[in-house]
């Protein structure tokens, strides 16, 4: 097909295609509310909680890549991502009937597995749809909706336990052993709100051909101020080669054993081993990864990623180190919010005192703050970007969140910090749309499942490692005081913005002819 500009579309249109994405949050949502007093309902001793939590972002980092992969290389009635959302969605609306109703602690574990792969073979597709259906310039808008939505979905959905109590009388409480009703109608509303966003999505869109997409491409190409081939390195695969994965491989390898073997005979913290040998797993795929290319074995799924993710384009890599130093911070947030505040304002680390749980309760709210000022601002995300640049907005975002992060050391009172979450929420909605609109103009149309996959490394790879060594750094360099790791995730925010830098925005400029509006491919 001759060269041709991607065709705009409706805000309907795009409301339509992001859709889905309030039924994954719900999933994700319920999952991070509710799981750890799963398994500790079922008899988790809760410092072995963390462990069980970390099946989440490694499943990510395994799961995600996969998906991107074959998504790529899809092409049925569905279409080309359609069929991921949809086989996502009916495996993880069954783990969310199944979950609360595990008997056993090793059930629920398992269903965790379940759960957060089936909710990854959905979202990851999700990001690269809107990359294969928006033009440059409405690329900000769709990536907005998605965090509008994402953001509903975590307020309605992490209430849903409270909802079902005080609004329609379920019991909160149950028998030693067993998850209460509340939560178990919460998972079973949960489910069906997941499975129903995303048939939603997958009935009222359709997607563009592969003939039609590498029009599009071609078109954006020729648009490009700099060379096409180099500003996104789709560089092949050549058999018999594979040296520089090798050699990669032999080097992380030796890093991560020499590491584990440091940890080992300083009995530092067991939870360390986890960065550790996930250095010498690395270095073993990439290893193997070499070995398969010299053999010839171009075509094999390792060696395809292996291959990308050490060609990555310039444009990714540079948001790479944004993306890691901005999830390290959330994931600060995350785990440390709660013993932050009932400790540094409430003045009480006593976790069975009323203090305590006021302050915990009121964390609660904290969160749902900064997801609904999330969902929110995120509309206003396009605008902003159209008067400035993408650049500029995510920069400001990021700024805001990391003064606001550090402002909750100086704050007095527990309503003040209202004024920190709506900075972190207007963070949190630009993490969740910016880097993925500047991202999708720089990568090959026929890679972007699989760099869309890779990307959410350097979401996943962060929160491994804060898992593993904020506890360390928590108890050994802060004495125990969660605040100044809340202050520490604000440093990595602000490291994060000055990153942006430099940034290249590639196809910020392209222009998409005289075409204004069409209806979806087959409407």
């Amino acid at each position: 097909m001759n060269p041709k500009p991607r065709p705009k579309l409706s805000f309907w249109q795009i409301w339509n295609m992001s859709f889905g994405f309030l039924g994954i949050q719900f999933g994700f949502a319920l999952q991070n509310a509710n799981v750890s007093r799963i398994f500790e309902t079922l008899g988790a001793d809760v410092g072995a909680i963390p462990l069980l939590w970390i099946a989440a972002p490694v499943t990510g980092l395994v799961v995600q890549p996969i998906i991107g992969y074959f998504s790529d290389r899809t092409w049925t009635r569905l279409g080309r991502r359609r069929p991921y959302f949809l086989y996502g969605a009916i495996a993880a609306s069954a783990a969310l009937v199944i979950m609360p109703n595990s008997p056993v602690l090793w059930v629920a574990a398992g269903m965790l597995w379940i759960l957060d792969a089936s909710i990854n073979v959905s979202m990851e597709p999700f990001r690269a749809f809107v990359g294969d259906m928006l033009p440059s310039e409405q690329r900000t808008k769709g990536f907005a909706m998605q965090s509008f939505f994402i953001g509903t979905g975590a307020v309605v959905a992490s209430a849903l336990p409270w909802m079902m109590t005080n609004w329609f009388g379920v019991a909160n409480t149950a028998p030693e052993g067993v998850i209460p009703p509340s939560v178990k109608w919460s998972f079973y509303i949960g489910a069906a709100i997941f499975f129903l966003a995303v048939l939603w999505t997958v009935l009222r869109t359709r997607e563009y051909t592969p003939e039609e997409l590498e029009a599009f491409e071609a078109y954006e190409n020729e648009k490009l101020d700099a060379d096409a081939e180099e500003v996104k390195r789709d560089i092949p695969i050549e058999a018999g080669e594979g040296q520089k994965k090798v050699t990669f491989g032999y080097i992380f390898t030796a890093l991560g054993l020499g590491l584990t073997a440091v940890v080992y005979f300083g009995n530092y913290d067991f939870d360390l081993y986890i960065v550790t040998v996930g250095l010498a797993v690395l270095g073993l795929i990439s290893l193997a990864a070499g070995i398969l290319q010299r053999g010839g074995k171009t075509e094999q799924g390792l060696v395809v990623v292996a291959h990308d993710f050490l060609t990555m384009p310039k444009t990714m890599i540079q948001l790479s180190v944004v993306q890691f130093f901005s999830w390290f911070a959330l994931f600060s947030l995350w785990i440390y919010t709660t013993a932050a505040v009932t400790s540094h304002i409430y003045g009480t680390s006593d976790t069975t005192s009323a203090l305590y749980n006021e302050g915990a309760d009121w964390v609660g709210i904290l969160f749902a703050v900064y997801n609904g000022f999330a969902a929110v601002i995120a509309f206003a995300l396009a605008p902003m970007a159209k008067r400035t640049s993408r650049k500029t907005v995510h920069a400001i975002a990021l700024i805001c969140g990391g003064l606001s992060y550090i402002s909750i050391y100086f704050m007095t009172s527990p309503n003040m910090l209202i004024v920190s979450m709506v900075g972190i929420g207007f963070a949190w909605a630009s993490i969740l749309a910016m880097p993925y609109a500047i991202l999708a103009g720089s990568l090959p149309a026929k890679k972007m499942g699989l760099y869309m996959g890779i990307f959410n490394f350097f979401i996943v790879i962060p929160q491994i490692i804060a898992a593993s060594m904020l506890g360390f750094v928590t108890r050994n360099w802060f004495d125990g005081e969660a605040i100044y790791s809340l202050m520490l995730g604000g440093l990595a925010m602000l490291i994060a913005a000055a990153s942006m830098y430099f940034v290249d925005d590639v196809d910020a400029d392209i222009e998409t002819g005289e075409v204004k509006k069409s209806v979806m491919p087959g409407e």
